[in-house]
Parts: structure tokens; sequence; C-alpha cells
């Protein structure tokens, strides 16, 4: 089964520091066929304006991932962590039991970065932050890379459920045949260029939602940036 999001579906906000894109319901934007894919709960396409920013917010009992695309976003939270987040690095946060972070750019250029929350495979951990430079981000590498994994595998950032993010950047024309596991779905998000799904045609920021297959054929087009994000499509909490 598939279901085709086109890009200018998606919900929105304008806040003037903050133009933002919901790919699912959230905050002000509610959609009741939209609440989610599986274990993903959000992917928010956001631009932050200059010296601006999140102030101090809670979150509690979520896998937070934020994937920088351009401009450097400033960290700080309740664990102690200080820390910088620019482009082609991924940061990931498991809120847990709870956590209280900020996050801000005190730059003058328009940061712009995804964040994506994916429900937990076990509730009320000790949360826990992680970032990484994947220097695969900046360049085209015509492959899938994987960046977040349940387990750690092949240098990735760890979350706490049985979810893979992976990032694709194609400088040429390809065909990737992807396999999906029993009792998973896949979400296609591009996030520039176009891409043919088994006939179907994605271009900027459509997404493509995948289930009950076993695979998928994907032909790539020249210069194509996306993210495939394979997830429970039920959630059991352990």
């Amino acid at each position: 089964m598939k279901n085709f999001i086109p890009s200018d579906s998606r919900g929105g906000a304008d806040h003037g520091w903050l133009r933002t894109r919901f790919s699912f319901s959230f905050a002000e934007y509610y959609d009741p066929e939209r609440m989610g894919f599986g274990a993903l709960r959000v992917i928010n396409d956001d631009q932050i304006q200059g010296e601006s920013g999140f102030g101090t917010h809670s979150h509690q009992n979520m896998e937070i991932i934020t994937i920088m695309r351009k401009g450097t976003l400033t960290h700080k939270d309740s664990m102690g962590t200080e820390a910088t987040i620019g482009v082609g690095e991924v940061q990931v946060m498991s809120a847990g039991t709870g956590v209280l972070h900020s996050e801000y750019n005190a730059g003058a250029e328009t940061v712009e970065l995804f964040q994506i929350w994916i429900e937990p495979k076990v509730r009320n951990i000790t949360p826990r932050y992680d970032q990484k430079r994947f220097a695969d981000l900046s360049e085209a590498q015509n492959k899938l890379v994987l960046l977040v994994s349940p387990d750690g595998r092949e240098e990735t950032l760890s979350i706490n459920q049985d979810a893979l993010i992976y990032f694709g950047f194609y400088e040429t024309t390809d065909k990737v045949e992807y396999r999906i596991p029993q009792e998973k779905g896949v979400y296609v998000f591009v996030i520039d260029g176009e891409i043919v799904i088994d006939g179907q045609l994605l271009a900027t920021r459509d997404a493509l939602e995948v289930t009950l297959l076993q695979n998928i054929t994907l032909e790539i087009q020249a210069g194509t940036k996306f993210l495939i994000f394979e997830v429970p499509t039920v959630v059991r909490y352990l």
C-alpha cells in the first residue's frame, strides 16, 4: 500500500522568527488523518531567523533527531550539555523521563533544519544526548548513508526505537531496490529533486508512505537529496 503526500498539502506556520512546514499534526496544525506514520511522529521543516530560537522547554518520552541543512545552532539542556550543531551534523536526544533544552541561532544567517520525532521503544529511560558529523551529507555519494539506528551500527547515532534513518544524495541518475522488513513501514521524503517510486513521481518536499509491501524501487534523478525513514508500523512499549 502506498500513500502519496504532495508538498503543498503539508501544514505550516509563520511566527516571524520561525517559518516551518509540518508533515504531521503539530502545535496549531491539526489533521486527524496525519497524526504520524507508525513510530514516526514529527517531521518539521524549520527555518530559524538570526538571533532567535526555541527558548527552554521540556520533552518526555520521545526520540528527537535534528538534521542540520544550513547555519549553526546552539544547544543547551538540563543534562549539562552545551553544544554547537552545524551543517552536516545530526543531533539525537532521548527525552526519556524528561529533559529541558533550548536551541538558539546566535548568528545572522537563517538556520535550516529538519526536526524529527520518533516514539520510543522503552519509556522512562534516563535522558541522553549525542551528535555526530557526517561528511557524506555535504557531497554526493550516490548511495544511501545510514544516519540513525537502534544499535549504533556502522558508526551511526543510536536511538531508543527499532528504526533507521537514511540520507541519500545522488549526483547521477540511479535505481535502488529497497527491501522492507516485516512489520515495518517506509516513509520517503524528498528534500530536493525527483524520485519515481514504482511509477509514482515525488518532487521536492513530496513524500510517500509505504506499508504492507516487501520492497520498492526508487528511480533517483540526478541531483536529488532525500530521506528514508524505516519504522515500526505499530508502536509497542516495552
